[in-house]
């Protein structure tokens, strides 16, 4: 008589509750990263956003135990902070493996973005038109008042203007 076969059951493995702090006399005493004697690289590489695949292998440790060290130790927030290091990463390796241009202009501009502490930033450039023309000589706008024409410094200063990118021949 044979019995019905089980299905295994993949259960999620326990998450530590949020708001619970982990112990960590006790994670340490049972951590083999914690005792590692290269557990410093092994926290570096991980913040710096190195495949925590091959920090495991090459230190012959487990990827879940870097994962619950870096929890235990705050590294996960470090290494979203340092979102830069793996955007330095892809832009390196540009050139090694084949990507299409848009991958690397893509993290190219991410990283202006991001600051050094790992924060967006959207740059805005804005320029008053008015002080500019208020910076203007009496013989610069006798020239604008008889033919419209601005001097190069005003150009230079203003940037192009919508009617100048969409290639508009009555502006000078």
């Amino acid at each position: 008589m044979t019995r019905p076969s089980r299905a295994i059951e993949n259960k999620p493995k326990a998450q530590p509750r949020p708001g619970r702090a982990v112990s960590q006399g006790r994670h340490e005493s049972q951590c083999c990263i914690c005792s590692h004697p290269r557990r410093e690289e092994i926290e570096q590489a991980f913040v710096n956003w190195a495949s925590v695949a091959k920090i495991a292998e090459e230190h012959s440790v487990s990827r879940d135990g870097i994962y619950r060290h870096a929890h235990v130790f705050g590294l996960m927030d470090k290494r979203r902070r340092n979102v830069r290091a793996a955007l330095e990463r892809i832009i390196e390796k540009a050139g090694e493996v084949e990507v299409n241009a848009s991958a690397v202009v893509g993290a190219v501009s991410a990283y202006a973005r991001i600051n050094s502490r790992g924060e967006w930033v959207e740059r805005n450039e804005t320029v008053n038109l008015t002080e500019l023309f208020h910076r203007l000589s009496p013989a610069e706008l006798e020239a604008y008042a008889k033919d419209g024409s601005l001097p190069d410094w005003f150009k230079a200063s203003a940037g192009a203007t919508a009617n100048d990118s969409r290639g508009n021949p009555n502006v000078n």
